[in-house]
């Protein structure tokens, strides 16, 4: 996703050239800060595997992604253990585990009551007897072919896997790592930041190859931010974006009002600039949509992000057209895949300046990028 070289802070003569023509005819409203967008793998191919399952992985990497993407969520006893939540009733076997059938509850977690059953109450052995399933059975389930293949990866074993697809093929594949939930863990006694800096510091390949931390709260971008470029020098930090109207996690624990949409604002992007490199807006912040899904006018947000000296990575192009803005839509229903939708879809961003994105299907990515127009 994030490649090769650091660009913030030290903006070359290319990326900060006029508006260009791109191989599509269409000049950018906003010139680019990184040398090529960077494709980040949205939890692996979860568009054609499981999520956050070596074969996500794998296929992410064989199909082109810059970047591989592991959210990090923390067990019992400490470990760093690949989920998109703590929450992993939709996404492992564990219901079919009579032996933990009372540790199901329900749990607050940053505002939202959840019931099901959580990484936190269970040791990283215990999360080792289960086995990974697809999230979204309904939209895609060519994907249930492979549940229960795959066992709940370490972010440890993730690098691992990443590190041993870089050696075998020559391509440095960056890591782009989303510490879930910071201020919930630290309520409960668990840190997942000092975990994470005593991993990657841990592995060469973490300390060497292209590194993005992302995080929808502030507090813990800022407390890390020297420490993890301290250990990797290349490394980017990025601030996830969530609705506009909504209050990062840490901010609204200590009784502030600050929302992501005032982070959005000029003096909010500058703001930004103190603690992290990146911001990272859905889609539609970058183009808001109506009601029905269709595309509105662009906003200014990429404009305004490059202004303040901030890269911007969005997220998530996904090729289902339930996703896809209604201009966009094919035949077959929502839960069809349509290519062309995602491409055009990722192509009117990337004219406008996107400098990279997360995707379910690196593959379709990658033809948006460098495909036949």
């Amino acid at each position: 996703m994030l490649t090769r070289r650091k660009t913030l802070g030290l903006l070359t003569a290319a990326s900060m050239a006029p508006a260009i023509i791109t191989s599509r005819g269409a000049a950018h409203a906003a010139p680019s800060l990184a040398p090529q967008p960077l494709i980040f793998a949205h939890r692996g191919a979860s568009a054609l595997r499981p999520e956050h399952t070596f074969g996500s992985y794998a296929k992410a990497m064989q199909d082109g992604a810059d970047f591989i993407e592991p959210d990090l969520v923390m067990t019992k006893d400490g470990h760093l253990v690949v989920r998109h939540e703590p929450n992993i009733v939709e996404t492992t076997d564990v219901a079919d585990h009579p032996e933990f059938a009372n540790r199901r509850r329900t749990v607050t977690i940053d505002g939202e009551k959840q019931t099901g059953w959580f990484t936190f109450d269970f040791t990283l052995a215990e999360i080792k007897t289960l086995r990974a399933r697809e999230r979204l059975a309904t939209l895609r389930p060519q994907n249930t072919r492979y549940n229960d293949r795959f066992a709940i990866p370490t972010f440890e074993e993730m690098i691992e896997l990443v590190s041993a697809e870089a050696s075998a093929t020559g391509k440095t594949f960056g890591i782009i790592p989303e510490i879930k939930h910071s201020t919930f863990f630290h309520s409960i006694g668990l840190d997942p930041e000092t975990e994470f800096l005593r991993i990657i510091a841990a592995h060469e390949y973490t300390r060497q190859a292209p590194l993005e931390l992302q995080s929808f709260e502030t507090a813990n971008l800022a407390k890390i931010r020297s420490q993890v470029l301290a250990i990797n020098p290349q490394a980017r930090l990025m601030f996830l974006m969530d609705d506009r109207n909504v209050v990062p996690a840490d901010i609204a624990t200590a009784g502030k009002k600050t929302t992501f949409g005032d982070f959005m604002t000029p003096s909010g992007l500058q703001e930004i600039r103190h603690f992290a490199d990146v911001i990272g807006p859905s889609n539609v912040d970058i183009i808001p949509r109506d009601a029905q899904g269709a595309w509105l006018a662009p906003s200014s947000l990429i404009t305004d992000a490059h202004n303040a000296g901030l890269l911007v990575h969005s997220y998530t192009a996904r090729p289902e057209n339930i996703f896809l803005p209604k201009q966009l839509r094919g035949p077959g229903g929502p839960a069809a895949r349509n290519p062309e939708g995602m491409i055009a879809e990722l192509r009117r961003y990337l004219d406008l300046g996107l400098d990279g994105f997360f995707t379910d299907d690196p593959a379709i990515g990658r033809l948006a990028l460098n495909g036949p127009i």
